[in-house]
């Protein structure tokens, strides 16, 4: 796709290792030598991520300190950051100069479905990003995207000049059929586009398996839960790119140690993720993956994430989920689940199209009651 990319691998700058609330730049520089010391060099941002943070950190830890032609880096026009076609470059300048640079290798329309296209369409928005590339500020562009197969084939039908596409795509949402990822795929092959997969390990909930999951892969592999996940998906010859959204150093030196052997994963192994997806799906839990699109626009300050995965957890039974429910996710300002005041501003900027309202009620009944 592009001669300029060094390996299937990416590092998604939007879950960071942290400080508190502060992002370790420290750590996130660390992690950027030895992504690229190891023969990687794609990175992909977002102007949302990270509470508009990101982008900042890209220049901080690579941009200033790698030469501009060392590196891929990707970065994506986000719905909610403009209003008009007139606001669409101006974002995009200050998005060039919050990252460094005087060009983006990839620019994405951020999460499409069906409930922002009118949205992308009224402004022009993929006209426009063409335009851009055109006039050589960008050179490859695609959409990222959040929704059925049937959508994705008009959505290529109506724009066919764009180069690639993004998808959720791992071997739990295979054959999920709210997300239909195996799908998703097909209809970006019909269409000769390359594939750009998000979530390989879907927010690490595949790294972080229950007891008796982790057990069966243990048994099968020497491999990390989370390499299995990442070798699932680079088994697909038309997927170019893998992205990875790494917050510690340890998990950087895991999947890039992962993703330089590249090998296929064997019978056993693709057997045993199928038990793991069932037992998985007999669970009772909630389908996120910690994007955090939801927190910024909560009213109350409901760290959703955060509540959802003391509810997974307590599914589990992998921690004390109650005690980080009423004294880490619920105190200095952060209202708990019951106190939600259904505006329903949270499940307009969930790319899972999860109902968030239904389920705090679910997370009030458990850890409130």
């Amino acid at each position: 796709m592009d001669g300029k990319i060094k390996g299937r691998f990416g590092f998604g700058m939007m879950r960071l290792p942290k400080i508190g609330d502060e992002i370790d730049v420290e750590q996130t520089k660390k992690m950027v030598d030895y992504f690229i010391e190891n023969g990687f060099n794609y990175f992909d941002t977002a102007h949302g991520y990270l509470d508009k943070r990101s982008e900042l950190v890209v220049k901080e830890s690579l941009t200033s300190r790698y030469d501009r032609e060392s590196y891929v880096l990707t970065d994506k026009l986000t719905y909610s950051y403009f209003n008009t076609e007139e606001e669409i470059r101006p974002l995009f300048k200050s998005q060039l100069e919050r990252c460094g640079v005087t060009y983006f290798d990839y620019y994405l329309v951020h999460t499409v479905n069906k409930n922002n296209i009118e949205h992308y369409r009224k402004t022009k928005a993929f006209e426009t990003v063409k335009a851009l590339k055109d006039e050589g500020k960008i050179r490859y562009i695609g959409f990222s995207f959040h929704d059925q197969p049937e959508f994705l084939d008009k959505v290529l039908t109506e724009f066919p000049f764009v180069d690639v596409v993004q998808i959720q795509f791992n071997y739990l949402d295979y054959n999920n059929p709210s997300v239909r990822s195996r799908e998703c795929y097909d209809v970006a092959m019909r269409h000769g586009k390359k594939v750009i997969v998000m979530e390989p390990v879907k927010g690490g909930n595949l790294a972080s398996l229950p007891p008796e999951a982790a057990k069966i892969l243990s048994s099968i592999s020497s491999g990390s839960p989370a390499g299995l996940a990442l070798r699932f998906v680079s088994g697909y010859s038309g997927i170019f790119m893998i992205l990875s959204g790494m917050s510690t150093f340890e998990q950087m030196v895991d999947n890039v140690k992962t993703m330089k052997e590249s090998k296929a994963l064997s019978l056993d192994e693709e057997k045993g993720l199928a038990k793991v997806v069932g037992i998985i799906n007999g669970k009772d839990m909630i389908d996120c993956t910690s994007c955090r699109y939801c927190t910024p626009t909560c009213p109350k300050q409901i760290l959703i994430p955060d509540l959802f995965a003391c509810y997974n957890s307590d599914s589990l039974a992998s921690w004390d989920s109650s005690r980080f429910y009423n004294e880490v996710y619920t105190v200095d300002g952060h209202s708990k689940a019951s106190e939600c005041i259904k505006c329903g501003r949270c499940e307009k900027s969930c790319p899972q199209h999860l109902p968030i309202r239904r389920l705090l009620e679910k997370v009030a009944a458990r850890f409130e009651a």
